[in-house]
């Protein structure tokens, strides 16, 4: 890859990773839009790790605390924290069992597409729009159960398919469950660890059986994603303290509705071809 498409890689993945509009739908996009060649699912699984050095740095508190908690876990003593850390790990489970799933049957490039990601964007930033509206706003991290914490994580499986974007799914669960904003984006970022650290080692292994390095590529995309991730995180806390999502909902419509015009040119004279 060129210098120029790392850079913009890592800005894109940086940016829509953390906000509820889909990275991984971004990250297809791209090729379409500048007529680079698609960097592959190596290179993506890559630009998610670097964000997910974004969110040991933003959440390094909670990230502690989750540490300790699972370390008197294996002293045998329950804390709040351990509590938190196992809610935490039993919700990544489903992610990782539809992974498998899709991987193992080849389902996983076959949904790179498009018109998938467009009705994905629209379908999903809907849902987005009405748990916010009806979703009441009276729980915090603290009053998570094992319950609630299952049914984010289910959510966060369909975060597999380009176009639902996980830190939205996950969001959009939490808040019909009742959390309020700042901490279902809280939940939805430290639940995303094992899933993402989940992904990075399996291409990082594959990568090694093969007998091959991590593409230096990757590694320079992974490592300018940590800083527009950061940017993101911080920007997102900010808005969902102040107000709703509408502003997201409102891009993921405007994203849907133009990948229809292009992809069946509804706009006279202007076209992308997507692979």
């Amino acid at each position: 890859m060129t210098a120029e498409q790392i850079i913009v890689l890592a800005i894109v993945q940086g940016i829509t990773e953390f906000l509820p509009i889909s990275s991984s739908g971004h990250l297809i996009l791209i090729p379409a839009f500048s007529g680079w060649p698609d960097q592959g699912i190596a290179v993506d699984v890559m630009v998610h790790v670097g964000s997910l050095f974004a969110v040991f740095a933003y959440f390094w508190r909670d990230c502690m605390a989750l540490s300790i908690g699972g370390m008197n876990l294996l002293r045998g003593r329950m804390t709040d924290d351990g509590r938190m850390a196992i809610y935490i790990i039993l919700a990544t489970i489903p992610a990782i069992a539809l992974g498998l799933f899709l991987k193992a049957t080849g389902m996983n490039a076959m949904l790179r597409s498009v018109e998938i990601i467009a009705w994905n964007a629209i379908i999903f930033g809907i849902l987005l729009y009405i748990a916010d509206l009806i979703g009441k706003r009276v729980k915090r991290m603290e009053d998570m159960t094992l319950a609630p914490a299952m049914m984010i994580g289910i959510a966060q499986a369909l975060a597999l398919i380009p176009g639902t974007s996980r830190s939205g799914i996950t969001m959009t669960a939490a808040r019909l469950l009742g959390f309020e904003r700042p901490e279902a984006a809280r939940f939805s970022f430290l639940l995303g660890i094992p899933a993402i650290s989940a992904a990075g080692l399996v291409t990082i292994s594959e990568f090694l059986e093969a007998g091959q390095g991590i593409p230096t590529d990757a590694l320079w995309a992974a490592f300018l994603t940590f800083f527009s991730a950061l940017a993101a995180i911080a920007l997102l806390m900010a808005v969902v303290k102040r107000t709703s999502f509408l502003v997201f909902v409102l891009y993921r419509m405007a994203l849907g509705l133009l990948l229809f015009a292009l992809l069946y040119e509804w706009i006279p004279g202007i076209s992308l071809q997507f692979s």
